[in-house]
């Protein structure tokens, strides 16, 4: 079982030995008081200097909030214990409710190290420690959140030895840098819908704040003046400016988080076979995967980013947590040029080059192209028929809205369903499934076949009117299954056949006992 906990970091200890937190972590507990400080302040910037009771009383409370969490850390500080032994990892943690907890070093799949602006600040790091189950809360994952830096490597290290120790280790060779950032990638940071999303997500999160503390936003002086100024010009004019400015604030949020996120960014194969993932800028991560855990890789390409011929890589790796866990550490690689990232994915994998590449996969039938035609049609009709039907009623200028709206959706989600036609394809490999399919965001992914572990086979009513299904390949690594969608039933039995044999026999008898002689049905596989 596994546990929280921090760990001290002045000096290092021997095995068996009993270590305490680093006493830095005292002013970054007390650092956390400032909060309430700067939204003082803010408040006063905001309102001209003008502070209500109901202000005072929001502050009051968050400042006995901020008291009681550093209050938390420092009583976490004074009581936490640590020890590694040869065979495993010990925490013991708390005064008045005491928790004992330990994880066995051959179970821990992953020793990752994060560290946030405070903790740099004073060189201070978190170790985290997770055991790899699938099950949420605090018992699968262990943090040691106040140690230096150096004595986190240094930990880190002594666990992964102690872990591996007999096993065969990949020769010094192969070890080396796969990746490192290139700052030209820097032009990929903005093509995120994310971007224009956070502005939004910030103006919601400022004005309820401001509405809490009883503060109206619009009867702000900067406000006032931003209504005057957008009521003396047409309106035209004045949505074309707003929606340029939040493309614009989006553009150097996506960009900021970019650089937040991938500075300082390096993919290394480490000896022990195990990959390590260092990048960050304000907070510091390194995430480590055992290759022997990595099941395959995926390729993900979303609008707009595969319209400037970029791409990402991400791992498809067991040991990573549950589903959030493991979609927060799977990055391999931050947006880059698609040829990039498939040279890294070549590095990465023995498999070679050409893994995850969709030329040359198999197609899949016309009926799918028919379904996804079909969809088009639809979700063009329903936006044109609401001013359609109003038309009815109120004049002939809705019906023209109407034929407009779909005259102009029709050429467009007609153009996506082809290109999700052609992005359906599906092969084998050896040893390795591959699959590809999406709309919006075009997914490529090769999984080892030794990895699968069942099969999932479904399909919708739409589906079976077409004669398709959806084969899914169950694993235990990255997001559990993988579709291969559209697939006529003799395509994907022969599939599930070749790529693990015999694995849908059993399935497929027993439909025999209810079915005429000769008869097969999928749908109890």
């Amino acid at each position: 079982m596994t546990s929280e906990t921090t760990l001290r970091g002045t000096s290092r200890t021997a095995d068996g030995d009993w270590g305490r937190l680093n006493a830095r972590l005292i002013p970054v507990n007390l650092s956390i008081l400032g909060t309430p400080l700067a939204m003082f302040l803010a408040s006063l910037a905001v309102t001209g200097g003008e502070i209500n009771l109901q202000v005072l009383i929001a502050l009051g409370s968050l400042f006995v909030t901020c008291l009681i969490v550093s209050g938390i850390g420092l009583m976490r500080l004074f009581t936490t214990r640590y020890r590694l032994t040869e065979d495993r990892f010990e925490i013991h943690v708390g005064l008045l409710f005491r928790s004992r907890r330990s994880v066995p070093v051959g179970r821990i799949r992953s020793v990752d190290l994060t560290a946030n602006p405070a903790h740099r600040l004073f060189g201070l790091t978190t170790l985290r420690i997770d055991s790899g189950e699938q099950s949420t809360g605090a018992g699968r994952r262990l943090a040691l959140d106040g140690i230096t830096l150096a004595d986190a490597r240094e930990l880190r290290r002594r666990i992964i030895a102690l872990r591996d120790a007999g096993k065969a280790r990949p020769a010094d060779d192969t070890d080396g840098v796969l990746n490192t950032l290139d700052w030209s990638w820097l032009r990929y940071g903005p093509l995120t819908i994310w971007g224009v999303g956070g502005v939004f997500v910030a103006a919601g999160t400022t004005y309820r704040i401001l509405n809490d503390l009883k503060i109206d936003p619009l009867e702000l002086g900067i406000v006032k003046d931003l209504v005057h100024r957008f009521g003396t010009v047409p309106l035209w004019y004045g949505i074309l400016v707003t929606v340029l400015v939040i493309v614009a604030l989006g553009v150097v949020g996506s960009t900021a988080t970019f650089i937040e996120n991938w500075a300082g960014y390096e993919l290394r194969r480490e000896d022990g076979g195990v990959l390590r993932i260092r990048r960050g800028l304000l907070v510091a991560r390194s995430v480590t995967i055992e290759e022997r855990r990595l099941r395959g890789l995926e390729l993900v390409e979303p609008i707009p980013l595969r319209w400037a011929k970029g791409a990402k890589l991400n791992a498809v790796a067991a040991g990573l947590g549950n589903r959030d866990d493991n979609r927060k550490r799977r990055a391999l690689t931050s947006p880059m040029p698609r040829a990039e990232a498939l040279r890294v994915g070549a590095g990465v994998l023995p498999a070679g080059p050409g893994l995850i590449e969709r030329e040359g996969l198999n197609p899949h039938p016309k009926a799918a192209l028919r379904r996804r035609v079909n969809r088009a049609v639809v979700w063009s009709l329903l936006p044109a028929a609401v001013p359609a039907v109003l038309g009815l009623w109120f004049g002939p200028s809705l019906l023209v809205i109407g034929a407009v709206t779909f005259a102009v959706l029709l050429p467009i989600l007609l153009a996506f369903a082809v290109n999700a036609y052609r992005t359906l394809g599906h092969g084998i490999r050896r040893p390795y499934l591959v699959a590809s399919s999406g709309t919006f965001a075009h997914r490529t992914v090769a999984l080892q076949t030794a990895g699968i572990i069942g099969w999932k086979i479904s399909r919708t009513p739409f589906q079976r009117r077409s004669g398709l299904l959806t084969l899914g390949a169950a694993t235990a690594a990255g997001e559990g299954v993988y579709h291969v969608y559209d697939l006529t039933d003799h395509q994907a039995l022969t599939l599930a056949e070749t790529v693990v044999p015999g694995l849908l026999a059993p399935f497929l008898e027993r439909s025999l006992d209810h079915h005429s002689p000769g008869e097969r049905s999928p749908d109890h596989g």
